[in-house]
């Protein structure tokens, strides 16, 4: 059924996977897939940012992005299921469309819920993910 499935999530949002996270899982264990995990990270390289931060700001950034993504995979996910963690910068629903794209993806799992303020881009972003990919979406609730 599937081969490929993409799991997009906030390492700092459990929201965004804990459900969908073993709706993810089931999904390939049933077809059986490979699991791709990714993480979106803030892209630094705007003006009025980069100039304040460090040099090695962004690699030490997504050196901890990935490093808390494969402990994630590690605690969460069985180690039956192939998984490939992914980490990226950049516009969330685009890199998610992208990503999806670029594996290539027969499902994207995704979490959303009510958008509340300290959770606001979860909505907006399974939206635009929705709205956009070429690729089959699950929204998990």
């Amino acid at each position: 059924m599937f081969k490929e499935i993409l799991l997009p999530i906030d390492l700092d949002e459990p929201s965004s996977w804990a459900k969908a996270l073993p709706t993810a899982v089931e999904l390939c264990r049933a077809s059986p897939a490979r699991l791709h995990i990714l993480t979106v990270v803030p892209e630094f390289r705007r003006p009025g940012v980069i100039e304040v931060l460090p040099n090695d700001y962004e690699r030490r950034v997504l050196a901890e992005a990935n490093r808390r993504l494969n402990v994630l995979i590690e605690e969460k996910v069985p180690p039956a299921v192939p998984t490939r963690p992914i980490v990226a910068t950049g516009t969330i629903y685009k890199v998610i469309i992208d990503t999806a794209d670029g594996i290539p993806a027969d499902l994207i799992v995704m979490a959303s819920h009510r958008p509340e303020l300290s959770d606001y881009l979860l909505g907006p972003n399974a939206a635009r993910v929705v709205r956009h990919s070429s690729r089959s979406v699950m929204v998990v609730r």
